[in-house]
């Protein structure tokens, strides 16, 4: 659980190939001509499709392809696979491959091939563990050239949608494999059928992607993209504005103040994506202080969410209702009760709890325990911290004194792994990961959310809903599951939704039919061309 965290979490922040820096050309002498200079914080890491940080997801997406693809509202669409089928009873999955479908090497893609990449991810299953179908797998068949079949021990719907992921199930060419078929230890080269190919690179300073001349789908506008990579978000900034930057995108890419900045000028072209995922507070419900659900919804009361959140990223995300997404699968039809600030009732529900405020005190007090709690939040993130400062101050007004501690982002998850937390700030996975794969991290022994919500009555019997939903073949029973499931999540007050997060993009007027992917961690780069 703690590296499909750190996966998860780091995944949009965070990113080398078997060649060095010594093995290729320069090209910072080449003329860039039908080149799309693309701005990124790190090195996009080593290209291999089976492995997770250092490498990049957007680079990985590059160059491997999955057997199906996410799309807008949470649609599977064909992809290396142009149709599938699934038994009555959920266990068998029937793929039939696409036809001349080639590596970017000229070789073939088959079934062959796609078991072989299944086998080699299946024999280090500890490292892949977090993908739920993974480990279910019973046996994986090349029934002939163009149809794989995969087998589980049980059924579980999500397996389409996990398909759909960046890694680690995208597929490498038989050239790309190691001699002893090892590819957690590395790749011989980064052979995809995707509509990229790694052309040039140059480690921590830039890789050149160019078109796949033999990608069997529609070939890319621009000849080649150029990953520019430059740490320091205010360099990047710069280097845009001088021109040298055609498009800066993603989470944490750009700072909101200099976004809203170089958006004023009406220099450049900018948009903001639709929600990719929800900005959380996790309330452990096993402290004392935290148990009673009515100090859970006060809390809830006393902050002006919509104001905090256009005051702290002045307006490029918005007030979150529902704790996720609603543009995600089945989270449309969840009837939770909507909280609206109400510093009166927020003070109401804290004296029905037990806990008074005496004259002249600034904290309340029960049993002679004051009601003081700690928020934990990301040192490095600035949003989190000037969040958790506005919330200080509001909830102070009703007599809850909050410290708040900064940590880096890998004690902030350890110490949430090991539930030793108060309050902490989280943020879901987003498409295609999400509702299932938040809510088995939900009911994961040992783990934040668990005792986040242990103090639910019927929490036994959200941990059976959950563990339910995953088996299901009923789409209609399964809505009514999720439906139940997050509803009661969220009005017993555990779990507080304050933002729907967003990605931005900034680009030069002369870049053309950019678009969000639907798939949080995808390339960009589809359709996108330069006048």
């Amino acid at each position: 659980m703690l590296l499909t965290l750190i996966f998860i979490l780091s995944a949009v922040l965070i990113g080398c190939t078997s060649a060095t820096s010594n093995d290729v050309k320069s090209s910072e002498d080449k003329e860039d001509r039908n080149m799309l200079t693309f701005a990124w914080p790190r090195d996009v890491g080593e290209m291999n499709p089976h492995v997770y940080n250092p490498s990049q997801l957007f680079a990985q997406s590059m160059v491997y392809e999955p057997l199906v693809s996410y799309q807008e509202g949470g649609e599977l669409k064909p992809h290396l696979a142009e149709t599938w089928e699934i038994s009555n009873d959920g266990r068998e999955y029937t793929f039939h491959l696409r036809e001349n479908v080639k590596f970017s090497d000229g070789t073939s893609f088959n079934a062959e091939i796609v078991k072989r990449n299944f086998d080699t991810i299946l024999n280090k299953i500890d490292m892949h563990g977090w993908l739920g179908f993974l480990s279910k797998i019973e046996k994986t068949e090349a029934v002939d050239e163009l149809t794989f079949k995969m087998t589980l021990t049980e059924p579980y719907y999500p397996t389409i949608q996990e398909l759909a992921v960046v890694r680690p199930v995208r597929f490498l060419g038989e050239a790309g494999f190691p001699e002893d078929g090892d590819t957690s230890k590395g790749v011989e080269e980064p052979v995809g059928t995707g509509p990229w190919v790694l052309d040039e690179y140059k480690v921590d300073e830039y890789a050149i992607f160019k078109r796949n001349e033999n990608y069997w789908g529609e070939k890319p506008e621009e000849e080649s993209i150029k990953v520019k990579v430059i740490p320091d978000s205010e360099t990047r900034v710069l280097a845009f504005e001088k021109g040298e930057i055609d498009l800066i995108y993603g989470e944490g890419t750009i700072s909101l103040d200099a976004f809203k900045q170089l958006d004023s000028t009406d220099k450049y072209e900018t948009s903001i994506s639709e929600p990719v995922a929800t900005r959380q507070l996790v309330i452990n419900s096993k402290k004392k202080q935290l148990s009673d659900e009515k100090v859970r919804q006060a809390l809830h009361y006393a902050f002006n969410k919509e104001a905090l959140v256009e005051g702290v990223t002045s307006g490029y995300e918005e007030k979150a209702d529902y704790i996720l997404p609603t543009n995600l699968p089945y989270t449309k039809n969840i009837d939770a009760t909507l909280i609206n600030y109400d510093v009166e009732k927020a003070k109401s529900l804290l004296d029905e709890a037990g806990w008074k405020l005496s004259e002249g005190q600034a904290v309340r007090e029960k049993d002679g325990q004051l009601l003081e709690v700690e928020l934990m939040y990301d040192s490095a993130e600035m949003i989190q911290k000037t969040m958790a400062e506005a919330l200080q101050s509001e909830w102070a007004a009703i007599g809850v004194k909050l410290n708040i501690v900064g940590v880096e982002l890998a004690e902030q998850v350890q110490r949430f792994k090991e539930n030793k937390f108060d309050i902490n700030f989280f943020s879901n996975y987003g498409a295609p990961y999400d509702p299932h794969t938040f809510l088995n991290i939900v009911a994961s022994e040992g783990f934040g959310f668990n005792e986040a919500i242990s103090a639910y009555p019927n929490k036994e019997d959200i941990l059976k809903q959950i563990s339910k939903v995953t088996q299901t073949t009923d789409e209609d029973e399964r809505q009514q599951l999720y439906s139940s499931i997050l509803t009661s999540i969220q009005d017993q007050g555990a779990i507080i939704p304050i933002s729907y997060i967003k990605k931005v993009a900034i680009h030069q007027k002369d870049v053309e039919n950019f678009t969000f992917p639907a798939n949080r961690d995808e390339h960009p780069f589809t359709g996108i061309s330069i006048k």
